[in-house]
């Protein structure tokens, strides 16, 4: 059910609420003290998720936010540098968290929807000097947010990490959404992972678990991830009730991600149709639509007015538009938002 006054939201994602099936798992789930690894359920789903990306171990952290900012600070010290796209969660969305917390610097590069390639990385590495930073990681999130949710082609992060191995830097994936990577390409998780000394998913996002992440690697990566999660308060207790719910989303809300690809290429070939948009639906891999308007009505106006008609969206700048959809959106919500796209791009009732 969407917030009250929102009929669909599309703002994002992370707005989904957990189903009545998953809340009654989650109430009946087993629990002890986490910090001892004596919470079952919280255990169960750190063996899925280091099973899901073939790694040796994971830790259950509180949000995927956490799990990026903790991998910084195993992965690289104070004045080391990282490699990223310009548009990676870490730059954009932290709250300069990777200077804060890790004391790291952020290398930006470029590249088309949110993805770079071998020889990006290769220009991005600092040469051994001792007035430069060293470039200590790699870093690639798998979809990428701000890429309209673009899927890596797996040759693409084969190529990437390949150069950072090559030059000793330590590999991190940004799995927010990676499973919808797997659903969309039919690529295992683990494959997607495998070239990264670490990586996360996240439950709260398309598996629409109401809190929660794990990250995984080595076991002595993980240690080392324990004390920081320690060390940052996020140390839980008798966590297994919210670690239910991923159990649950891992179990039953994977497959049925390919219902919110299918209802993002709905949404995006009917506004495509609209005038003053700017839209190619062969570019929606996965859940997430951008689009541009073009003329003399802007992205946050356009927005008011599609919420006046009880349909979220969110204004990047001044013409760009998000909408992602998700497990409380069906082809319904769909056909509704459509509608009333019509009215605000047309300016005639459907």
């Amino acid at each position: 059910m969407a917030s009250v006054g929102i009929a669909v939201d599309l703002a994002s994602d992370t707005v989904t609420r957990p189903t009545a099936d998953m809340r009654r798992f989650m109430c009946e789930a087993e629990v002890g003290d986490e910090q001892k690894f004596e919470d079952p359920t919280v255990n169960l789903l750190t063996e899925m998720v280091a099973e899901l990306l073939g790694k040796e171990a994971a830790v259950f952290l509180p949000s995927g936010t956490m799990c990026n900012e903790i991998a910084l600070r195993v992965h690289a010290r104070p004045g080391e540098e990282v490699i990223a796209h310009r548009t990676a969660h870490p730059i954009n969305f932290e709250t300069g968290g990777p200077g804060a917390l890790a004391g790291v610097n952020m290398r930006a590069i470029d590249g088309p929807r949110g993805q770079f390639d071998a020889a990006a990385v290769e220009a991005a590495i600092r040469p051994n000097s001792r007035y430069a930073p060293r470039t200590r990681l790699l870093w690639v999130e798998q979809t990428s947010n701000l890429g309209c949710g673009s899927v890596w082609p797996l040759a693409r992060i084969e190529a990437v990490t390949a150069v950072a191995r090559r030059h000793g830097l330590a590999t991190h994936m940004d799995g927010a959404r990676l499973l919808n990577a797997v659903v969309a390409s039919g690529i295992a998780a683990r494959d997607y992972a495998a070239t990264f000394d670490s990586a996360w998913i996240d439950f709260t996002k398309g598996l629409g678990a109401p809190v929660g992440a794990a990250l995984a690697g080595t076991r002595a990566f993980i240690d080392e991830a324990w004390r920081c999660k320690q060390q940052m308060g996020g140390a839980m207790r008798q966590a297994g009730i919210i670690a239910a719910g991923g159990v649950y989303a891992l179990r039953h809300h994977v497959k049925r991600l390919a219902e919110d690809h299918a209802n993002a290429r709905r949404l995006a070939e009917g506004l495509a149709a609209l005038p003053g948009v700017r839209l190619d639906p062969a570019t929606i891999e996965t859940n997430i639509v951008f689009f541009d308007l073009e003329g003399a009505l802007t992205a946050p106006v356009a927005v008011e007015r599609l919420l006046a008609r009880g349909v979220r969206m969110g204004a990047l700048g001044a013409h760009t538009i998000r909408a992602v959809t998700h497990l409380d959106v069906d082809a319904d919500g769909i056909e509704r938002t459509l509608a009333a796209a019509r009215e605000v791009f047309t300016g005639h009732r459907a």
